[in-house]
Order: structure tokens, then sequence, then C-alpha cells
């Protein structure tokens, strides 16, 4: 995944007065107190599409391809005062693949992060909002090249894994994050949250055996995703808001350092994104299920040289849950 909601947004988005939020804020930067995220994504991905067509074609043929993944991800914030914290995350996937080869299972930790984060203002009290900025290495801790067993041409053979399920990408890379939040009126807020995760390196070297000229190896990939939206408070249940907004999460053609050769799937997928979160005490609790109104498989670099157009399939919705407890 490109990005994950930071904690400090979803706490915000909970309370329904600046007067809860200041004094949270002030025991988050207490020294030794930190929290710890636990965040789970669910998707299931069959539909095929090539531009913004879908491919209605491979669901009658019974020849679709489809990838069911399941993300968990544990991760720390712990602050320094009240501006800056540090953060850690590491994820851990658990996806299958059904294509007509075979049945693709892979599971292990992904690629960890470690980074920074400061928000732009001391306090929240006087203008009802802030913004923070956000930088973090991502160190290729997961997997690339997982490999496991199909048939071709009737006989049993061990091959690599595709790239859709693959734990890690081979690279070694950084994102930049922002994120804010302004109360406006009537007790509700209005958030956004940005990411875009840059590769260093082209390919990873792992091969996708596949035929066609360019395509030979996996790409590593820049990712990036972006949330906006509203929330509301439910004055009839104290820490309870519902959200509603946006959300846009894609792969580009192009990285936008060094080589964008290789395999990759670019394209992007654009939902609508309700929800709720809810705080009690030192607990946060988040729950998302963005379904997909615009689904987008552009030309890779390889499809542009080979005058093609592939194909990707993506999920009708997905689900989004996250815990965080403040020690």
């Amino acid at each position: 995944m490109a990005a994950r909601q930071s904690a400090p947004v979803i706490g915000a988005l909970c309370t329904d007065s600046d007067k809860d939020y200041e004094a949270q804020a002030r025991e988050n930067s207490s020294i030794h107190h930190f929290d710890v995220i636990v965040g789970y994504r669910y998707q299931s991905s069959s539909r095929h599409f090539v531009g913004t067509v879908e491919q209605v074609q491979r669901e009658l043929l019974r020849n679709q391809v489809e990838n069911d993944y399941h993300l968990f991800d544990v991760a720390i914030n712990y602050p320094l005062n009240a501006r800056w914290s540090l953060t850690g995350s590491m994820p851990i996937l658990v996806a299958t693949r059904h294509q007509g080869s075979g049945l693709f299972h892979v599971h292990g930790i992904g690629d960890s992060t470690i980074g920074t984060r400061a928000w732009l203002f001391r306090g929240s009290s006087e203008t009802g909002g802030n913004v923070s900025f956000g930088v973090s290495l991502k160190i290729p801790t997961g997997k690339d090249n997982s490999q496991d067993f199909a048939f071709i041409n009737g006989q049993r053979v061990v091959i690599t894994s595709d790239q859709s399920i693959q734990a890690g990408d081979g690279g070694w890379g950084f994102a930049l994050e922002t994120s804010g939040y302004q109360r406006t009126y009537f007790r509700s807020m209005l958030y956004y949250s940005g990411s875009y995760l840059f590769n260093f390196k082209g390919t990873s070297g792992v091969p996708t055996f596949r035929r066609a000229p360019g395509e030979q190896v996996m790409s590593v990939a820049d990712q990036y995703l972006y949330r906006g939206g509203i929330s509301h408070a439910i004055p009839a249940v104290k820490g309870l808001a519902v959200t509603f907004g946006g959300r846009m999460e894609g792969v580009p053609v192009r990285n936008a350092f060094g080589s964008s050769l290789g395999f990759r799937r670019p394209g992007y997928g654009i939902s609508l994104d309700p929800g709720f979160m809810y705080s009690r005490g030192r607990n946060t609790w988040s729950c998302n299920v963005p379904f997909a109104v615009e689904r987008n498989r552009r030309r890779s670099v390889a499809d542009i040289a080979n005058h093609t157009h592939g194909d990707a399939a993506f999920a009708d919705y997905s689900l989004t849950m996250s815990y965080s407890r403040h020690f």
C-alpha cells in the first residue's frame, strides 16, 4: 500500500471540541508516551479493465484472474514534543491469486518504513485546524520473489508469483506525506491526507516469465494515495464521528526518479469513502468501506513501446479498519 492514514488525524476527527483536542495533544506529547496502531485492509480484485473499459468477456469466458488480499499493518508513533514525532510501520501480507495456471499463495512481512512527522502549528485552539508533513524511508524487508506451484502444459512446475501479490518490491525508497483537518460548522470537520512513495530502483531483476519485450523482469514502481472529505461528530454518542469523502490510489506510468522500465500495471482507482470513527479514553477505532466509481488501467512504458495496452483486475470495494491505543 502506498500510504496509511496517520494516527494524529484519526484522533483529531473523533474529538468534538477544541478543549478535548488540546487535552489529547498535551497527553500525546508527554515524555515516554507513544501510540500503537494496528490496521487491516481486505480487497478482492477480479474485474478486468483496459483503460476505463471493463473487459466483461473475461467473466463470460471464465478466464478472469482474482486476487484476494489481506494486509495487516503495525505502526508506532512516538511523540518527541507537541509537534514532532517518530514513526515506524511494518506490514504483513496474506494473499492468494487464482489464475489459469494455478493457485498462488504469498504470506510474509512487507516493506517496512521509519520516519518523522511534524505538525505545522503548535496548537489548534485558535484556528480549529492543523497541517502535518512527514517523510519516511522505505526499507525492502519484504520478499519480492515468492514462488508457488503451477501447471503448465500439464506439468507441475515452480514459478514466480505475480507482481501484484509480492510482499515487497525489492527496492529502497522514501515517502512524502501530508495530512490536515479544519473545524467547520455544526460539529463537522474537513480533512485530507496524501502520500507519494518514490522508488530509486528501476527494476528488481525478478523474472516475470512474460514474452513481450521489456516485460521480462518486474518494475519497482512509485505509488500514491490521496484522501479527503468531511467528518461529523454525533452529539448523542460522545467520541463517535461519521465520515464521507473520496479516495484515489494508484501506480504512475513513470517513476519520478530513475528508470521506469520492466513490467508494471500502471493505473488508478477512484472511490467514494464512507466510514466512521469512535474514540473512548486512550482507544480509537475506525472503519471505512471505499467503493470504486472509476478504474483506469493505463499503458505502461513497455505497452507504449510495443503498441499494446495490457489489462489489470480491480476491486469493487475494499474494507479498511484500524485500532489505535495510546500508552
